[in-house]
């Protein structure tokens, strides 16, 4: 798509909308779990969850990507947003009203995160042509896009752990609702219909779905990512989504500590971010992507020190500067090597890949975490985090990364 003047616009208006959503989504991610907590008490039932919560990212990576593609990355955006914020906003509603059962809420976890996950693919399938619009180098606007991410737990995190404890877990949930229906005003006003070049298509939804995942197959570089992300995102699971809420309700007892904990995460990813969106596209990539992920994983050896919260929350800032670059770096390589129509069902694909064990990490983890208990399981988390992360610098595929090919020429 060719423009004769930069309007930077419906960019800076798709990062507002993201901003939006991902603070509400930060709000559920605090909010779910906690509300669990509180119900039942056990770590089991908040590791089926967390299992509830990432099975239908799976799945709509997997299945949702070639729809993307048929429909539209502004429309399905869109109708994910609204739909989103329906299915959030039947969770206090039926609370408040008849009540809420645990399987009820399972099955509202479920329909949200299958709903919510289409348009965050929609969303970063339109960044090239919103980038190329407002004149701006792509790493850089993959940069940008994964700080407003991180910034979003920065805020997010600590609010939400915060109105909780003043409006209740309930009535958190009205908010995330309502800033999905915000996101989906701002796409529908500022974000022009773009049009993307089609090659000739099989007509055939799960001809196209194949051809996804015949490309990620064919691309080793690609390939790889995918796996070690999945065996991180695996072990991710097992930390975000049981071990770490359970080890502050344990150890420190209150919500807001534990979204002080994710702003700082978030907060040391901003830097990060930002660092690398002034010099990123001077580094090399293979050793910042390696480097930066192992350093990001010393936390966790911190975690099983069991020292006061101030002195976590300051290792987890630091720490986590290492996972400024990772994201940015991921999606400069996809965008530079996928080509344009076929991002929808490529990057479903790659999404379904990254978090296939994530489910199997919230269940495994809560019962080993009941089971083991939070010393054993964090020591066993820091040294299987380090082992993988460490492994990627012997990848022979991973040094590719630093080639640059263009998407156009990718068949």
């Amino acid at each position: 798509m060719q423009t004769d003047q930069r309007n930077p616009v419906p960019l800076f208006s798709l990062f507002i909308a993201n901003a939006i959503s991902l603070v509400g989504n930060v709000f559920t991610m605090i909010a779910i779990p906690w509300f669990v907590l509180q119900t039942t008490g056990s770590a089991t039932q908040t590791g089926i969850t967390g299992f509830f919560t990432v099975l239908p990212v799976v799945l709509a990576g997997f299945f949702g990507g070639t729809l993307i593609d048929r429909l539209g990355y502004k429309p399905t955006s869109i109708i994910s947003d609204l739909a989103s914020g329906i299915t959030t906003a039947m969770v206090p509603l039926l609370y408040f009203t008849i009540g809420l059962e645990f399987w009820q809420l399972m099955v509202l976890v479920f329909l949200g995160a299958l709903l919510d996950a289409p348009g965050s693919t929609a969303r970063a399938a339109l960044l090239p042509e919103l980038a190329e619009q407002a004149g701006m180098p792509i790493e850089r606007v993959t940069s940008l896009t994964h700080v407003i991410e991180r910034s979003a737990r920065l805020v997010g995190a600590p609010l939400a752990g915060f109105l909780i404890g003043i409006i209740g877990t309930a009535n958190v949930l009205w908010l995330d609702a309502a800033s999905f229906f915000i996101s989906a005003g701002i796409i529908w006003i500022f974000i022009p219909a773009l049009r993307i070049q089609k090659q000739a298509e099989s007509g055939k939804y799960f001809e196209e779905l194949r051809d996804g995942l015949r490309f990620i197959a064919h691309d080793r570089l690609i390939l790889s990512i995918v796996v070690m992300i999945m065996l991180t995102n695996f072990l991710d699971a097992i930390f975000g989504g049981v071990l770490q809420p359970v080890y502050v309700k344990e150890v420190y007892g209150s919500a807001l500590n534990l979204g002080l904990l994710i702003a700082a995460n978030g907060g040391g990813a901003v830097i990060g971010g930002l660092i690398f969106a002034a010099i990123g596209h001077r580094l090399p990539r293979h050793a910042t992507f390696v480097g930066a992920f192992v350093f990001a994983g010393f936390r966790f050896w911190v975690y099983a020190m069991y020292p006061p919260v101030w002195v976590l929350i300051v290792v987890t800032l630091i720490t986590s500067l290492g996972a400024g670059p990772l994201n940015p770096i991921i999606g400069a390589i996809e965008f530079e090597r996928i080509p344009p129509h076929m991002r929808g069902r490529v990057f479903g694909a790659i999404t379904a890949g990254a978090w296939i064990a994530m489910p199997l990490g919230m269940l495994l983890g809560g019962v080993l975490t009941e089971t083991l208990g939070t010393f054993i399981m964090m020591i066993g988390l820091a040294t299987t985090y380090l082992v993988t992360t460490l492994s990627m610098a012997f990848i022979p595929a991973m040094k590719e990364m630093n080639r640059k090919p263009q998407a156009s020429n990718v068949s």
